[in-house]
């Protein structure tokens, strides 16, 4: 499948001149046999002076060590919040040390690994649920399978997604691994994984339980789950999918939470004019195919799962407001009751118009960065 609308990319906000630069050179940007090699030479170019060696706005900053959790396949928010951190890594802001996956899709953990492996990191380590949970079609997920004359469109080491270790082993391993107090989960799906993760017992990994494990070694769970709007009873999605899950995270997570509620994400609608113009550095992008398999422009996809990795990653660039500290339980029907506590252990985000316009503008940027190879 040809990209579903021409498109040129977009602007990087911190980097004007490369800006100017993708501006006049964006209309050579076309799928024929000499534009196409005028269009990766001036990449290339592109690439060599103006892609960032560390945090171009903080050098001495330590990049967010992230564990990302997703359902990927259901939406295609997980799939551009993705694009996103693979962004923050190139720029030195974060350092993606494992996805884990909650939809029970033998394609999910593919389609994965051709994202990472189109971003040029094919060693980030997948780790795949074993809940028996409900598995809808996707409409996108298929792409891990697309072959065009014969060969992978989107080249993927990992078969299946039944042959990705079992996320829980993987998660254990890998915070085993890491400074105390030190990893940022993102979850932007059910809350299988992660919920699973406090019941395992000590092992070759960590002679710690796991809830233990969390306690030493997580700095905070930014998910996006819930909704916080108080004259609504809302029932969110990734809370309801696996309601035992949830009811068993939310109250016994040792970690600080903070929530992106539903009323975030639908506040800042992903640009339709980005999905058509911001992609076409190469002739086929995971994402944008995706955007368009799901529902293609003029649609404009609520950016869910891109607000909680703009928080884990940014949390101190007042993109977001954050309530006052409270308590947040899971009622029988799913509906997240936010309760106000001085010492409580949650939070969640908050938005107003000109917060959305600068949250908007940074996840554009970052998610429709190129790759630096």
């Amino acid at each position: 499948m040809q990209p579903c609308i021409d498109k040129q990319r977009s602007r990087d906000s911190a980097h004007a001149a490369a800006s100017d630069f993708g501006l006049r050179v964006s209309s050579l940007l076309r799928p024929s046999a000499f534009g196409f090699r005028v269009s990766a030479l001036l990449l290339a170019c592109w690439i060599t002076a103006f892609c960032p060696i560390g945090r171009a706005d903080a050098a001495d900053a330590t990049p967010v060590k992230i564990i990302f959790d997703t359902d990927v396949g259901n939406d295609v928010d997980d799939v551009l919040a993705l694009s996103m951190l693979h962004a923050f890594q190139t720029r030195g802001e974060c350092e993606l040390l494992a996805v884990t996956v909650t939809k029970p899709d033998e394609l999910a953990g593919p389609f994965v690994d051709a994202v990472n492996m189109f971003y040029g990191r094919p060693r980030i380590p997948i780790g795949f649920t074993h809940a028996k949970l409900k598995n809808d079609p996707s409409k996108f997920l298929p792409l891990a399978e697309t072959k065009d004359e014969g060969k992978l469109r989107f080249p993927h080491r990992l078969k299946r997604s039944s042959d990705a270790p079992e996320a829980t082993v993987l998660l254990r391993q890998v915070l085993s691994r890491q400074p105390d107090r030190s990893v940022v989960l993102v979850q932007v799906g059910y809350f299988s994984n992660f919920a699973a993760l406090l019941d395992t017992p000590a092992d070759a990994a960590s002679p710690l339980a796991g809830r233990e494990l969390v306690q030493q070694k997580v700095k905070l769970l930014s998910v996006m789950a819930g909704s916080f709007k108080t004259n609504r009873h809302d029932l969110e999605y990734n809370v309801t999918q696996d309601l035992p899950a949830s009811k068993k995270l939310v109250p016994n997570w040792p970690t600080p939470i903070v929530w992106s509620g539903f009323e975030i994400g639908i506040a800042v609608p992903y640009p339709a004019a980005s999905i058509e113009r911001d992609f076409s550095y190469v002739p086929h992008h995971p994402a944008a195919e995706a955007y368009c398999l799901y529902n293609p422009p003029p649609h404009e996809r609520p950016t869910w799962d891109l607000t909680s990795v703009l928080y884990a990653v940014r949390p101190d660039r007042g993109y977001f407001g954050l309530s006052s500290p409270g308590n947040v339980t899971v009622e029988k029907d799913g509906f997240t009751r936010f309760t106000a506590a001085a010492e409580g252990r949650d939070r969640f985000l908050t938005l107003n118009e000109v917060q959305a316009a600068r949250v908007k503008e940074a996840l554009v940027q970052l998610a429709s960065q190129p790759p630096c190879r």
